[in-house]
This record gives C-alpha cells, sequence and structure tokens, in this order.
C-alpha cells in the first residue's frame, strides 16, 4: 500500500492511500501518519467509503510529519567511499537529522546565505513501524513500517569546515525531502535489491543499488537499535550511492532554479525545485 500525507485547498492535512490515480482517506481528519503508524486504523474514525479525489488535485506533504527521530547514514556503500577516497567504514557512520529539515514532494529546498556547497543525495529511507531495542538482524525487519524516497541534501562546505559539523551540515530547514508516499513492508521483499537514482535538471547524476549498500538495513537496524530504542515513525535514511556533486570533477552544488528527483525502484519519483533565500 502507498501512503500519504495529503491535503486539498483549504483543508488540513490528512492521511490517505494511493489507488490508480486517486488519493482515499484512511482516517478521519485529525489523525496524523504518525498516528496511524502506532495505532493503525480506529474503527471508530474510519472515514465513509468513497471514490477520493484524482492525485493530481492534491498537495503531497511529507508522509510523517513529526518523527521523534531522522537518523542519517554516511559512506554506506562502496562505490560512494570509493569516489570520495574514504575508507570503508568498519561500523556505521551515525548523524542526526531534525524534524525543521522535512520537506514534501514539490516544496522548495532553501539555501540560506551561510553555505554555497549544496550537494544532492539519493537514499533509500525506513521508516519504523514498531519500537525496536537490542533486536537481531533476523528480527530488524520486522519492526520496519515501511520504505520511501530520501534527498540527504548537505552543506559541504559547513560539513568539512568548522571541525566536521555532520549535523549542522545536514540539518538546516529543508534539507531533507522526503516521499511522495510510504510504501508499506509488504510491497517491498527485499530492500537490498532496489535500484537509486538521483536526476539533477533532467540529467541522471546517480545511479546505483541498493546492493552495495555495505550495511544492509536489517544491520543498521541491529546496530542503531542497541542502546537506543527505535520508535514507531523513525526514519533511517541509510546511505547514498556514488555520483554526488562534490565528488565530481568539477564539482555540481545545488543552485537557485535547479530541480532534483530522487527515484527508488518501486517507491515512486520525489521532486523538488531549488531556491536562493
Amino acid at each position: 500500500m502507498k501512503l500519504v500525507t495529503y491535503s486539498r485547498r483549504g483543508e488540513e492535512p490528512r492521511i490517505g492511500y494511493v489507488e490508480e490515480g486517486r488519493v482515499k482517506p484512511l482516517a478521519e481528519p485529525g489523525m496524523s501518519m504518525l498516528d496511524f503508524i502506532e495505532h493503525g486504523r480506529d474503527p471508530d474514525r474510519r472515514p465513509a467509503e468513497d471514490g477520493g479525489v484524482a492525485l493530481e488535485e492534491v498537495k503531497l506533504h511529507a508522509p510523517v510529519g513529526n518523527p521523534g527521530k531522522i537518523i542519517g547514514i554516511g559512506l554506506n556503500y562502496s562505490d560512494h567511499a570509493a569516489e570520495t577516497g574514504a575508507e570503508i567504514p568498519e561500523k556505521p557512520i551515525v548523524f542526526a537529522k531534525y524534524p525543521n529539515t522535512l520537506a514534501g514532494p514539490g516544496d522548495a529546498i532553501r539555501i540560506p546565505p551561510i553555505t554555497e556547497q549544496v550537494d544532492y543525495e539519493a537514499e533509500l529511507a525506513v521508516v519504523i513501524g514498531r519500537a525496536a531495542r537490542n533486536v537481531s538482524e533476523s528480527e530488524a525487519l520486522d519492526h520496519v513500517f515501511g520504505y520511501t524516497n530520501c534527498n540527504d541534501v548537505s552543506s559541504r562546505d559547513l560539513q568539512f569546515s568548522e571541525g566536521g559539523q555532520w549535523t549542522r551540515s545536514k540539518s538546516i530547514d529543508t534539507f531533507c525531502p522526503v516521499g511522495p508516499y510510504i510504501v508499506t513492508r509488504d510491497e517491498v521483499p527485499d530492500p537490498q535489491d532496489l535500484s537509486v537514482r538521483c536526476t539533477l535538471n533532467g540529467e541522471v547524476m546517480q545511479d546505483g543499488t541498493t546492493a552495495k549498500m555495505i550495511f544492509p538495513v536489517a544491520q543498521l537496524i541491529s546496530f542503531l537499535s542497541q542502546g537506543m530504542t527505535l520508535l514507531p515513525g523513525d526514519i533511517i535514511s541509510t546511505g547514498t550511492p556514488p555520483g554526488v556533486g562534490v565528488a565530481r570533477d568539477p564539482k555540481v552544488f545545488l543552485k537557485d532554479g535547479d530541480e532534483v528527483t530522487i527515484e527508488i525502484e518501486g517507491l515512486g519519483s520525489l521532486t523538488n525545485p531549488v531556491q536562493a533565500e
């Protein structure tokens, strides 16, 4: 099932699902995606059956609007590590992004004056479905609710200055577009067999596969859950394949007027314009 948070003009956002080009409500207004992930469909709040509305007539928002945690993973593709000249990490490199970074499909990635080197990063994002603490790799995927596209937008000049500010450089407002929907776990039988692509102004910049992950999704969930409780709605952005702008010659950074699209196999496409503040 493809789950969305959406709104029509003048209405509050609500949750629904996409079917045959239409968006149909999952619950009455007032239930967030976070509520739905944690508690499921409430029979007392089930909306009356209707035919929904055409997808092009609604505004899609970031599927999970206020997750407790957004966890990023660095250098998690062997071919990406190679293009940057970095050694293969022995354990996952973990950093934080915060809910202020979230943006939905069509929302602008806004570049503030503090940075001049803003990079795209196409990533598979995992949405946690039930609490996970000290879980084994064999149990880890049972705690997944679903998957979605993520653009781990990064300020490279901040990331590699000020003593190495990964979290600051990746937690600027709008620097985490997510969407367009969450595809539930049952429709993604193997998260390690998905193509990952980033297109910038119509040109393919990244074209990789999750098979090249150094630490697969199950291993990441198990690793992160050792001492840190992962909660329903938490998002794990699992790293990016090669082709990022900072590793190119000449380097390519996002600028005002650009349009960037992230597309992961089976998860739809996430397109965002770029604006200078």
